[in-house]
């Protein structure tokens, strides 16, 4: 029986499958990052294994401690009921076994530096960054703390050296990715970028896309995906779970 814990990242699912790859390709990096830790993968919708088939096996496999860990930028509602239900479900149907739920993943300066890449492999350089008007552009939600955490992100993001950056979301809240864009042009700005702050592909992410090029957006970034400072920011986030059972919610049968 193993008392080390494992990792599980539960990421939310899609229809799309390049959803599921890109979260692969991303908890795939981490297992590089850190061989001797055990990385399971779990989805909430549309794809599997779920997270009671991967807690199901890691207990067949003697692992008794896992820290889970939502594979999401925001604290809504997935975070909120959708993760703790299904990790309350198994823990109460596992005896013995131990779940600590880490943080999810922002904010982090570790995700403006993967936002950062991911624009200057569309074109942008750091010469750039003066001169460039930003859309942070997330999926969305009806949560008034994610929305909060968004405007936030793009506050901070905003202070690293962009001379602007608005946030904007494909669904639930506004504005949406092509008025973010049009709104920066009427400013005056000459060049703007649309960085998704998104993790994998998706529908919403297209809609991203599809509004940043309707609006002529001048650079048009790629999904954070398995960038590396998503892998260290996972591995960060596992580690600050594990060493601080007490001061993290716990769900133990």
């Amino acid at each position: 029986m193993s008392r080390a814990p494992a990792l599980l990242v539960i990421a939310h699912g899609s229809r799309d499958p390049r959803h599921a790859a890109t979260v692969h390709a991303l908890t795939g990096r981490v297992r590089a990052l850190r061989p001797g830790l055990r990385v399971e993968t779990a989805f909430l919708d549309f794809n599997t294994p779920t997270v009671s088939q991967v807690l199901s096996a890691l207990y067949l496999s003697g692992v008794r401690e896992v820290v889970a860990l939502p594979l999401l930028l925001t604290r809504a509602f997935h975070a909120k009921s959708d993760v703790p239900a299904a990790l309350a479900e198994s823990a109460a149907r596992l005896p013995g076994l131990s779940v600590r739920v880490a943080d999810v993943l922002g904010p982090s300066p570790l995700l403006l530096s993967a936002l950062d890449r991911r624009l200057a492999e569309a074109g942008l350089t750091p010469a750039d960054r003066s001169t460039t008007a930003v859309v942070l552009a997330s999926a969305g939600s009806s949560d008034p703390e994610a929305i909060a955490a968004i405007a936030e992100t793009a506050r901070e993001w905003r202070r690293t050296g962009w001379c602007a950056v608005r946030p904007a979301f494909a669904s639930a809240a506004l504005p949406r990715t092509e008025d973010a864009v049009r709104a920066l042009r009427a400013e005056g700005f000459a060049r703007v970028a649309v960085a998704p702050y998104v993790i994998a592909p998706g529908r919403l992410p297209d809609r991203i896309t599809a509004g940043a090029e309707a609006a002529g957006a001048d650079v048009v970034a790629g999904v954070l995906g398995p960038a590396p400072e998503l892998a260290r920011l996972l591995l960060g986030r596992f580690d600050t779970a594990a060493a601080a059972p007490a001061r993290l919610p716990a769900l133990t049968a």
